[in-house]
């Protein structure tokens, strides 16, 4: 019971670190309908980027300096970049984002090279905060949580209660009568494309301690951000928040797990072969996010939150 503890706030503590991930690519497909591609690279950047300010100025620096700088890269990048693709169609947007992922890809190993690099914790933040039994919840995972909680509630708080969030949610759906009352709709949309980009590389930095920082990075986690965004239903920051819950502690357990799935599936009155029967939760863990976007897509095509264009 206390291992199931630690496991349930070790997954929460993931499940939110994914739904800072999933926001900002929620965010940027809500307002300019883009699938965003390069999404996870910008969280691969982070990482590198808290690395090297951390390095040198101290981890919360990096904290701080980081996402600003890749706030302002996405900026440019949607006025430079995909402000053009967007006049040719949804199709150039999406080459777009897939051709720009490959190319900080490779520029991450001509800055920092092939290897992989380890980002030291904080000493402040190092050791357990509360110890159950031999299992313990470490103080960087619940620092971490709070930095999450912390950060969407002020992106919340943005959103639902400042004039500029009031001019944002008008422009995710009445877009041309917000431009005729006088606002820039094109840079509400470098606004939150540069917000979007900033929270997936505050996502990076807070998560790199906890992960390999290396150039492969950004596959691992990417297609796992796209699972959330799906389950959760596209364009629903509060799917996205369900969904990236459910996948943190559902994925946490498993990698705890000593069950079998022959035990599993004995227990459920179903027979696997020798082959299946043998293999361990643990080993199938990875499997279980698109175990479930296969499941999601084929009973609710529209994810937990998701509206179809006719229940508008």
């Amino acid at each position: 019971m206390q291992a199931f503890a630690v496991a349930t706030l070790n997954g929460i503590s993931y499940g939110l670190l994914l739904f800072m991930l999933s926001a900002g690519l929620t965010l940027i497909f809500s307002m300019l309908g883009v699938l965003n591609f390069a999404h996870a690279s910008f969280y691969m950047l982070g990482a590198y980027l808290g690395y090297s300010i951390a390095t040198h100025e101290g981890f919360m620096a990096a904290l701080v300096f980081a996402p600003l700088v890749m706030g302002f890269a996405g900026a440019a990048i949607e006025r430079t970049l995909l402000r053009r693709a967007r006049a040719n169609g949804p199709l150039h947007e999406l080459l777009l984002t897939f051709g720009l992922a490959y190319l900080l890809a490779e520029l991450v190993k001509l800055a920092w090279g092939l290897g992989s690099l380890s980002v030291a914790l904080p000493s402040m933040l190092d050791g357990p905060l509360v110890t159950f039994g031999d299992a313990a919840f470490s103080r960087y995972r619940a620092f971490m949580m709070a930095v999450s909680i912390a950060t969407l509630a002020a992106l919340y708080l943005l959103l639902r209660t400042s004039r500029t969030g009031l001019i944002l949610r008008a422009a995710l759906t009445h877009a041309r009568a917000v431009e005729a009352l006088g606002h820039d709709v094109a840079r509400i949309g470098t606004l939150v494309f540069a917000v979007g980009t900033a929270l997936a590389a505050l996502a990076g930095v807070i998560g790199a301690p906890l992960a390999v920082v290396e150039p492969g990075m950004a596959e691992a986690v990417g297609s796992v951000v796209f699972v959330v965004v799906i389950v959760g239903g596209l364009g629903s920051l509060g799917g996205a928040f369900a969904a990236s819950l459910l996948i943190g502690c559902v994925q946490t357990w498993a990698v705890g797990s000593t069950a079998s799935l022959g035990s599993l599936t004995q227990w459920a009155g179903v027979r696997l072969s020798p082959v299946w029967a043998t293999l361990s939760v643990s080993q199938v863990a990875p499997l279980l996010p698109y175990v479930l976007l296969v499941a999601m897509l084929a009973s609710r095509p529209r994810g937990l939150f998701g509206r179809r264009e006719d229940d508008a």
